[in-house]
């Protein structure tokens, strides 16, 4: 192999190699929690209807903050109206998505499973895993749930398998037994 040939090829293995380590540090990897971890650890865990959301620059990160107002509260004591923070959003032109980062928009109802400090916003616990969104048929009014994680691959520590999985389309009634069964063990 000539010189020139050698240049080239560890030209080549260096580009693929800073092409790999952009894809690497942008990937996002969620370790599967289950519905009762969720419970456990949420310091709070309320159905929630977004009221409008800002994004704003943050150390080098755009960040967005969503006003919510609460319409029933499962767990933790939370105010009337409350603030939840997520990573990514929209500001001008510039616009930063995170994979499995849920984003809200006015009138969007959902349950959250919360986590927070005093004086500081709420965050989604597990992110896409934390977020529950409520859906209404048109035609027959019946409100079903479907969890954000049913569409995003999760990591399964047990199968050591990437896999979606999640709650999806179960009927608002039944979604609210589980979580109280959840809440109830968790104080056993």
């Amino acid at each position: 192999m000539s010189f020139a040939q050698r240049r080239r090829f560890l030209w080549i293995l260096f580009l693929v190699g800073l092409a790999l380590l952009a894809v690497a540090a942008n990937a996002t990897t969620l370790a599967r929690m289950r519905f009762d971890e969720l419970a456990k650890q949420a310091t709070a865990v309320a159905r929630l209807r977004c009221l409008g959301a800002e994004s704003f620059l943050e150390r080098g990160e755009i960040w967005t903050e969503t006003q919510f107002e609460v319409v029933e509260r499962s767990k933790g004591l939370l105010p009337g109206l409350i603030t939840v923070r997520t990573l990514g959003g929209s500001m001008g032109s510039l616009h930063s998505r995170i994979e499995g980062v849920p984003a809200f928009r006015p009138g969007d109802e959902a349950y959250l499973f919360l986590w927070g400090r005093e004086g500081e916003p709420y965050r989604v616990l597990g992110w896409a895993q934390g977020t529950f969104r409520i859906a209404r048929d048109p035609r027959t009014g019946m409100e079903t749930v479907t969890q954000d994680s049913a569409a995003v691959p999760l990591f399964d520590p047990q199968t050591r398998e990437f896999r979606p999985g999640g709650i999806r389309n179960l009927p608002l009634a039944i979604f609210q037994l589980k979580l109280r069964k959840a809440l109830e063990e968790k104080t056993l």
